[in-house]
């Protein structure tokens, strides 16, 4: 048996496509790859995978993962080539490693944070100086936001979720706690800074992409922010 978590791509059209719509596409994949995939036992089998983070409908990627169980070993190479072979345009399966049962086995309960950028969309950016003040923005104490809850609504202190938040190049780049304790959307920051601004934004003023995904190897009080491809290992 044999545990491998796969890192791909998901950019372009297929940016659109579902959680749950990406979750068959490489079921299917991996079948036409001929990987000799387990499956749970039941009156329902199904193949043994699980994603890390899923990705939310018109979000880009260049970091996403999912762990697979195999019934045999092979090397990581060979199946990152195999399943590559068999993606679509947008789709890229950048690497295979194998991971351990166990904490470093668990990609979904590992995810801690994860790396955003965001770019305003032609002709939506803000009309006032806004890259000076993203400092000033992230030196508030507080940085409240209203969310849904089953129970109604509440405000959350979203500030130490942002763990990192620049400009760089035309955009900004953040990093946000991921976990599912304290999940925080790019598109929160982003109102909250554009309404700290006091800027009316149109509908769709901007484009995110996920750059990577990470587990927390440190403490609350002193991170140490590692991504899941380098939790595992390349076997030959």
């Amino acid at each position: 048996m044999l545990k491998v978590r796969i890192k791909f791509t998901k950019e372009g059209p297929i940016k659109f496509v579902g959680h749950l719509d990406t979750m068959r596409y490489f079921q299917k994949a991996i079948r036409r790859a001929g990987l000799p995939v387990a499956f749970s036992g039941g009156y329902s089998p199904h193949m043994i995978m699980s994603f890390a983070a899923p990705l939310g409908v018109g979000v880009e990627s260049l970091g996403e993962y999912f762990d697979l169980e195999l019934t045999k070993t092979i090397p990581t190479s060979q199946i990152r080539d195999l399943l590559d072979a068999q993606m679509t345009e947008g789709v890229h399966v950048l690497s295979a490693r194998k991971v351990e049962d166990g904490k470093a086995g668990k990609a979904m309960s590992l995810v801690a944070a994860a790396d955003y950028y965001v770019v305003f969309r032609e002709g939506k950016e803000p009309k006032c100086v806004w890259r000076e003040r993203i400092q000033e923005f992230l030196a508030q104490p507080e940085i409240l936001i209203t969310k849904e809850t089953k129970k109604g609504t509440k405000e959350v202190d979203i500030r130490p979720c942002i763990y990192q938040m620049e400009q760089q190049e035309q955009g900004i780049f953040m990093k946000l706690a991921s976990a599912s304790s304290n999940y925080t959307k790019p598109e929160a920051v982003m109102n909250s800074f554009c309404s700290w601004l006091k800027e009316e934004i149109d509908e769709f003023p901007w484009m995110v992409k996920r750059l990577e995904v990470y587990a927390d190897l440190g403490s609350e009080d002193n991170h140490r922010f590692v991504t899941l491809e380098a939790l595992g290992e390349e076997i030959e």
